[in-house]
Parts: structure tokens; sequence; C-alpha cells
């Protein structure tokens, strides 16, 4: 029951990334078809099947790869998390933390392979 627990509320997460903006979508359903992978094969079929969402899960699990849209995405949401944090915190240790914290981020993601 935990693997599906799991699938159940990272495939949630996920559907809340297509509406939301800046929320994001790809990791949920990484970690969704992970869980599945474990105890739910019919989902995790259905997740590897999608038109949209198959090909994303495929390349990370067979080179760990990225798009490099989803990375540009990423880097720029990233940065403008940082500019609305010191907009609306106005803490400069804070926000430099944050800012730290996702430069590290940004950089693993483009460490990894274009998909």
């Amino acid at each position: 029951m935990g693997w599906k627990l799991i699938s159940i509320m990272s495939l949630a997460a996920a559907l809340v990334g297509v509406v939301l903006p800046g929320w994001p979508t790809v990791p949920f359903l990484l970690v969704a078809a992970w869980g599945s992978s474990h105890g739910w094969p019919e989902l995790e079929q259905r997740l590897l099947a999608h038109p949209r969402a198959g090909p994303a899960i495929r390349d990370w699990r067979e080179r760990r790869a990225v798009p490099r849209r989803g990375k540009r995405g990423a880097a720029l949401l990233m940065a403008l998390s940082v500019v609305v944090f010191w907009a609306t915190v106005r803490d400069p240790v804070l926000t430099l933390l944050l800012a730290v914290f996702l430069t590290a981020v940004a950089l693993w993601l483009w460490s990894r392979p274009d998909a």
C-alpha cells in the first residue's frame, strides 16, 4: 500500500503542476513512476505509455537526461523565485541562502545530459 500511496500523492502533485505555473510536473511524475515500479505495475505502464510524460520518464531512467527546454525553464523559474523572494521578504541573508541553494540545484540540473 505504501508504494501506491507514494505514486498517488506524486501523481496528484504532478497534476497540480499542469495547471499551476511554476509548480514542477516532471519531478513528481518521476517519483510516481518510481513508486509505481515497486508496487503498481499497471500505473507504471500507463505512465511510460503516456505520449507526453512517457518520453521524459524513459529519458531519465535510461540516461538521467533532462530536455534542454526543461533546464532553461527550471533555471528561469529559480531565478524568478529569488527575485520575488527578495522583493517580498527583503532579508538579504535568507535571499543569499536561497540563491546559493538554487544555484547549486541549477548547476546539478545543467550537468545532466540533454534529452
